[in-house]
């Protein structure tokens, strides 16, 4: 805040307000905690909100707008775990099929379910539907 990174106090104060704005929405009130994975819940939706606004504002034209939410989106991604690469969620998926005997392509949703289950917040649902789709 000494440094006077605008983008990264009003990313911070979004954030506070998210969290605030999750409490009220639980009917908890505004001064008690979030837990751990409560807040990481908060912080991934506000993530995933970035990257269609991204996306939205590209088709659009709006680069300048592009570049606003994309530092937004990096500063949110330093409070969030890392994310599993595609090689390693690959594996692990590739693996599961064989665990479960799935080989028919109406399998894709008890794959798909099991390793969200496995993967929990620490791989990207698109990313895990794209492997899955291409076992198939």
């Amino acid at each position: 805040m000494l440094a006077k990174n605008l983008v990264r106090l009003e990313t911070l104060r979004f954030l506070s307000a998210a969290f605030t704005n999750e409490l009220v929405a639980k009917g908890r009130k505004p001064t008690e905690e979030l837990s751990d994975e409560e807040a990481l819940t908060v912080i991934k939706r506000l993530a995933k909100q970035r990257k269609d606004s991204m996306e939205q504002f590209g088709r659009g034209g709006r680069e300048d707008l592009v570049a606003e939410e994309k530092a937004q989106l990096e500063i949110l991604e330093e409070y969030l775990p890392r994310m599993m690469e595609e090689k390693e969620i690959q594996q692990i998926a590739e693996a599961k099929k064989r665990e479960l005997g799935l080989s028919h392509a109406s399998d894709k949703g008890k794959l798909m379910k099991e390793l969200m289950k496995e993967l929990g917040g620490k791989a990207e649902g698109g990313i895990v539907k794209k492997i899955v789709d291409s076992l198939f």
